[in-house]
This record gives structure tokens, C-alpha cells and sequence, in this order.
């Protein structure tokens, strides 16, 4: 116990009173134990103040770990914040693991891009890593929840390419968030792809959404642009149209998909990338042989679970007027460019998890 209390007064993180006045003598002894913070616990046993004294320093010394740690991470990660802190950039190499068949970038990866500067994004600016939770989310117990997603990309990059993504974020509404991004080829500083997407703030506890108060959205919005900057700011852009449900029977369909543990997140859901690969398993094969995809927007309309098995279903969404869902009038590889409309399903309840429409356009050999 002596060991004990001289390592923690060395540490700086406890103090005791002088020897008890003679009055005192013969009574049993307690010492006034104060940790660092200031905070005082009179009358508790030396040996339960110490142990928790102890607790503090061993939690201080862990947290300056990791801020060592992150302080040489931080050099390796090829990103930081613009000059005015509205923006964040970030540049990537392409791996050999994130190329499909085509030997390019799959659109896989390029989401999973976008969500890693987004939380590198919000790194920089105070989360706590919680899948970019910042300190006064968690308090609330909220997490992010994202309600659309719209990617186009014009050229996909290729293995070791490096690529340059710039993202910022908006508010939008009362519990509503707004984040681009701007994805180029860094080595000519093309525009290769853009995105831009809508969150919202869900109960951790509740899975209900839930809106910031005035004070706390501020504190999240004042990095954030105080005037409209969109990814897609032409009017009438593919962004902001609305997905029909798709009409059933689909044309194509694969059924009883099952989520694998890898697929979850930190929050113990579905990650939303999972579902642009599921939607994939429904789409025609001489499509995605001949065809790459250009644009993909989904709209995300409720969770789905690790125990939940899922229906992907795929037909074609002809461009005229007047047309439905149905049976192609000409074979879709003979066709430039094709337009689909997808659906994932849970098989046990046929309830709606997303629903999306991607664009695919001919290979050019």
C-alpha cells in the first residue's frame, strides 16, 4: 500500500493532509485523497482513493497513447483541411484488391472512398472516432444515418492510380445534413467522378431520427459553407430525381441474400456500401460484361439487421414516355447506354430497404 501511494503522489495525482493534530491521535486514519482534475473524496479509505487514483492516471496515460499514436498516423494520411477549413481533401492510392475484372476501380471502392474522407473529414474537426460522432453527438447518443447517396463517375481510375477527393458538408432542413464531393485524377487534375449525398441524425438507443438543438447544429455547421456549394449544381441533374418504385415482378432477381458479419459497421448496421454490391447480384451478366456503371442513387428507407435476408430485384427503365417496367423491346447490349431500377427487399416481410437507379454505359474497346 506504502508502494501504491508513493508511485501515485510521485504521479502528481494525489496529495495528503500533515500528521493529524495530537487530538487527533488514536483515532483511526483517513487521508483526504484529490486526483488531478481537483476533485476530493473526504473520508474514503486510502486504499479505495488510491485504487481509483491509480484508475485515473492508467486512463490518462491511455489516452495519451493514442494521441501519440494518432500524432503518427496523422503524417502517413495524405489529407488536410483547406485554408479556410470549409473543405477537406484527401489523395489515395488505388490498391490491387479495390480493381475488379475490368482493372479498374469498382464502384465499391470509390463509396468506400467517400466514406473514408468523410470521416477523416470529421477526424480532423473533433470526433471522438466513432465513426465520425462528434463529442456532442455522443452525449445524445446519435449517430449518422444517410438517406440518399448519388455517385457519377466518367472514368474510373486504375490500379496505383492516385486519386484527390474533396469533400465538404451543409445543412439542410431541421434534421438534415448535405455532403459532396469532387473526385479527381491527380496526376491531370480531371474531374473524374462527383457525388453528393443527405444524412440525417438517428437515435442510437431508439433507432428514431432526432434533430440537433440550435446550439449544438451550430456547432457542427460552422465548418461547413455558409452558402450553397453543390457537387451538382446544374438544374434539373439526375441528383434530384425521384426513384418509382419498382413495379413487381421484376425482370431480374436474386433472392434470399444473406449479410455477412463482415458486412456490418461500427454502429452494428448493414454498411451502405453492402447494398450497392447486392444490387449487383440482380443485374444481368451481359450487362456487366459490356457495360460500366456511370451513375447509381439510392435511396436508403430502413435498416437492415445481420439475421435479415434480402431479395435484390432488377428491371430495365426505358427512357420514352409512356414506357413501364417490363419487357425490353431491344436487347440491352445492343444499347449505348441502359437504365435500370433496383429494389432490396427483406424476404420474410417483402418490406422496402432501398431502392435505386443506376445508368451504365458501353465499354469502349
Amino acid at each position: 500500500m506504502a508502494a501504491m501511494l508513493q508511485c501515485c503522489s510521485a504521479a502528481g495525482l494525489i496529495w495528503h493532509r500533515e500528521a493529524p493534530a495530537p487530538e487527533c491521535r488514536g483515532r483511526r486514519r483517513v487521508a483526504a485523497v484529490r486526483c488531478s482534475s481537483g476533485a476530493a473524496f473526504p473520508g474514503e479509505k486510502v486504499a479505495d482513493a488510491a485504487a481509483a487514483a491509480t484508475a485515473r492516471y492508467a486512463a490518462r496515460r491511455s489516452a495519451v497513447r493514442r494521441a501519440e499514436g494518432k500524432r503518427l498516423v496523422e503524417p502517413l494520411r495524405l489529407g488536410n483541411m483547406a485554408a479556410d477549413w470549409m473543405s477537406y481533401k484527401e489523395r489515395f492510392v488505388v490498391r490491387c484488391y479495390e480493381v475488379g475484372f475490368k482493372k479498374t476501380a469498382t464502384v465499391g471502392t470509390i463509396a468506400n472512398l467517400l466514406q473514408e474522407v468523410a470521416c477523416n473529414h470529421v477526424l480532423h474537426l473533433g470526433s471522438t472516432g466513432e465513426l465520425a460522432v462528434l463529442p456532442n453527438m455522443r452525449k445524445l447518443r446519435l449517430i449518422w444515418v444517410v438517406s440518399r447517396m448519388h455517385i457519377e463517375m466518367y472514368k474510373y481510375p486504375a490500379w496505383s492510380d492516385m486519386v484527390e477527393i474533396e469533400t465538404w458538408y451543409q445543412g439542410e432542413g431541421k434534421i438534415g445534413f448535405k455532403r459532396d464531393w469532387i473526385v479527381k485524377d491527380s496526376a491531370t487534375d480531371e474531374v473524374i467522378g462527383r457525388a453528393t449525398s443527405k444524412w440525417v441524425l438517428m437515435n442510437q438507443d431508439t433507432r428514431k431520427l432526432q434533430q440537433l438543438n440550435d446550439e449544438a447544429r451550430e456547432v457542427y455547421l460552422v465548418y461547413g459553407p455558409r452558402t450553397d456549394r453543390l457537387a451538382f449544381p446544374e438544374k434539373n441533374n439526375d441528383s434530384l430525381k425521384k426513384i418509382p418504385k419498382l413495379a413487381d415482378p421484376a425482370q431480374y432477381s436474386r433472392l434470399g441474400i444473406l449479410p455477412r458479419r463482415a458486412d456490418l459497421d461500427m454502429n452494428q448496421h448493414i454498411n451502405n456500401v453492402t447494398y450497392i454490391g447486392w444490387f449487383h447480384e440482380s443485374m444481368p451478366r451481359e450487362i456487366i460484361d459490356t457495360h460500366e456503371l456511370q451513375t447509381i442513387t439510392i435511396d436508403y428507407k430502413r435498416e437492415c439487421q445481420y439475421e435479415d435476408a434480402v431479395d435484390s430485384l432488377t428491371s430495365i427503365e426505358f427512357a420514352e414516355a409512356g414506357n413501364r417496367n417490363g419487357t425490353a423491346t431491344t436487347k440491352p447490349r445492343d444499347q449505348e447506354f441502359q437504365q435500370f431500377l433496383h429494389l432490396l427487399k427483406l424476404s420474410a416481410t417483402n418490406l422496402e430497404i432501398t431502392r435505386a437507379r443506376t445508368k451504365w454505359r458501353k465499354l469502349v474497346h
